[in-house]
């Protein structure tokens, strides 16, 4: 069996990443119903409910410890990576959110034009960072337990 067919065969791999898939999924839909536009751009955002992030790694952690068992050191390698990956999420990630947001505000305020000539320049200076780049503890729950359920189910 080539690398290939091996690495598409792993059942851990594809049940990790259809835990992402559908954890980003969800954002799409939810975004919909929630009466805000449709937009299949979402699928590689980061942020919102639920954490694909979490999926995965909650998904990965749960189906080692079905395959490998609950015991092995890859199992307590992966449920710790799935810790770091979900404590990331919500704490170190969400702070640069959330600095993020303050730079943008102060950015925001500044007259930059006095600075340079050209005001093609100024507009320039005043490009926004990206504040949706970390999680709430809800929405890194919701990503383990869509991890889980998806890890157990199939």
């Amino acid at each position: 069996m080539s690398v290939i067919e091996s690495t598409l065969s792993n059942n851990i791999l594809f049940v990790s990443m259809l835990a992402w898939l559908l954890a980003q999924g969800a954002k799409i839909l939810l975004a919909f119903f929630l009466g805000r536009k449709l937009s299949f751009w979402m699928l590689m955002e980061s942020g919102g409910f639920p954490s694909s992030h979490s999926a995965l790694v909650s998904a990965m952690a749960v189906q080692v410890g079905q395959v490998a068992g609950w015991d092995t050191p890859i199992f307590a390698v992966c449920l710790i990576f799935a810790f770091v990956v979900m404590y990331d999420a919500a704490g170190v990630r969400r702070a640069a959110g959330e600095h993020a947001y303050l730079i943008n505000e102060i950015i925001d305020r500044l007259d930059l034009s006095h600075i340079h000539k050209s005001s093609k320049k100024a507009e320039d200076e005043k490009k926004r960072l990206k504040e949706l780049i970390g999680h709430t503890p809800f929405e890194v729950f919701g990503g383990a337990v869509v991890g889980v359920l998806i890890a157990i189910l199939l």
